[in-house]
């Protein structure tokens, strides 16, 4: 296979789940081998480990994962600790997640076992949204599976007592924040919590958690037994390790990948998605990390690199590294004014900044699609989308509001374009005659 890394150094080995996804399989593939070993160290050890790896969170926003697990407290109180796994994919275009979950999940539930014993945590919940049936009924059975071998569970021969559950959401994506999925959790109604208090310090049930994306959890082990220094050998500085990359829309083979971090996003395309539909010269634009990140138009696509400090430095994100790729033929401001919808329709309707200003985003956006806007609307839009990013209690107004700038960003002269094009066929528009004049 094409790319960066080579196949011996790839974690996940039944990705597409051509082998055995059983514990026999898990087995063969190198799963819990040594983790008897990795749990006779101290946590703190462990802790080390992964941030010695410069492993950050999977799940999006990037955040040390070693580091995360370290604000957990040292000793074991009255209060338990729990280990909580975000497994509510509910990003479009983000497919990931599931692809673990179906194929490696008892990758999955060594990692859990792991970061539970280095967090002090004898009960783990992973918390799947409600349309991945299959990839929970998979999860329920390796559960199973590992409890009867004693691989997990009370007593178990790997030295450390730990009861996983899995539990399942209605399919909200607001659930995909952690404090609205805690709250879900509990059987609340999923709306984020303000912070502080942070997870750590009073999380479900009022007690210490540690919240984690799928993937973190899953290549933690492999981590510990091939090494820190071994995991950090891929990638840019701060932007190490291996991640699972997608591809979704125009591309010849949209499919789920591992890849070496910082790889360059036009080698990614071409060597494992087979290309843009017509060409790399057919490419207009990319969101690189899910539908909540900035997109890139085709100048700035052919030279980014695959990490979080590259597309940071863009004005994106690396968010869950599932790109939608969009070529000439695609309506760019149709596709954004969509995605506009959906973060409307999601909205849990908490915060007044994001409860009202996505559906006026959105309704303007409609507008724009059709070219009736006004002008001067897209300055409006633009500052109404300022006042929601970062006035909201979890992410969802910034997820509303960046593909909307990114969209301006880059493409407004073809959406000025687009209104005058109405106004010239519409003689009746205020200023229509002006502008078919000029």
């Amino acid at each position: 296979m094409a790319g960066v890394l080579e196949d011996k150094d790839r974690i996940f080995t039944n990705l597409y789940g051509l082998r055995d996804w059983r514990l026999e399989g898990a087995r063969a593939r190198g799963v819990w081998n040594g983790t008897a070993d990795m749990l006779s160290v101290s946590p703190e050890w462990v802790c080390d480990q992964i941030k010695a790896s410069g492993l950050r969170g999977r799940g999006g926003a990037g955040f040390a994962t070693g580091l995360k697990w370290t604000f957990m407290p040292k000793q074991e109180g009255e209060r338990a600790h729990y280990l909580v796994v975000n497994a509510d994919e509910s990003e479009p275009g983000t497919c990931k997640d599931r692809e673990i979950m179906r194929g490696d999940p008892h990758r999955l539930i060594e990692g859990c076992l792991l970061a539970s014993y280095a967090i002090r945590a004898h009960d783990c919940f992973i918390y799947i949204r409600g349309e991945y049936v299959l990839e929970r009924e998979r999860l329920e059975a390796a559960i199973v599976e590992a409890t009867r071998a004693r691989l997990i569970g009370k007593n178990n021969v790997n030295g450390w007592d730990c009861n996983i559950r899995v539990t399942h959401g209605g399919g909200a994506y607001i659930c995909g924040d952690e404090m609205a999925l805690l709250e879900s959790l509990e059987g609340k109604k999923g709306q984020p919590r303000l912070k502080p208090p942070f997870p750590a310090g009073a999380g479900v049930y009022g007690c210490p958690t540690t919240v984690n994306n799928v993937e973190s959890i899953a290549v933690a082990p492999e981590i510990l037994r091939r090494g820190a220094e071994w995991f950090a050998g891929f990638g840019r500085p701060k932007n190490s390790g291996t991640k699972l990359m997608s591809a979704s829309g125009h591309v010849m083979k949209p499919c789920v990948v591992e890849e070496a971090m910082s790889i360059p996003l036009r080698q990614l395309i071409e060597d494992h998605f087979g290309g843009v539909r017509g060409g790399w010269g057919n490419l207009k634009a990319v969101i690189p990390g899910g539908s909540s990140v900035r997109l890139l138009p085709a100048e700035e696509a052919e030279v980014a690199l695959m990490d979080f400090d590259d597309l940071s430095s863009r004005k994106s994100g690396l968010g869950t590294a599932a790109m939608i790729v969009m070529d000439k033929s695609c309506d760019v401001v149709a596709a954004i004014a969509r995605l506009s919808y959906f973060y409307k329709h999601e909205s849990c309707g908490q915060c007044t900044p994001c409860r009202e200003g996505t559906g006026w985003m959105w309704r303007i956006m409609e507008r724009m699609v059709s070219g009736e806007a006004d002008p001067k609307e897209i300055d409006m839009l633009l500052d109404v989308a300022s006042q929601v990013e970062g006035h909201t209690i979890c992410g969802l107004g910034d997820a509303a509001a960046w593909p909307i700038q990114g969209l301006f960003m880059h493409f407004r002269p073809e959406i000025e374009d687009r209104i005058a094009r109405y106004r010239s066929r519409r003689a009746n528009v205020p200023g229509a005659t002006l502008i078919a004049a000029e």
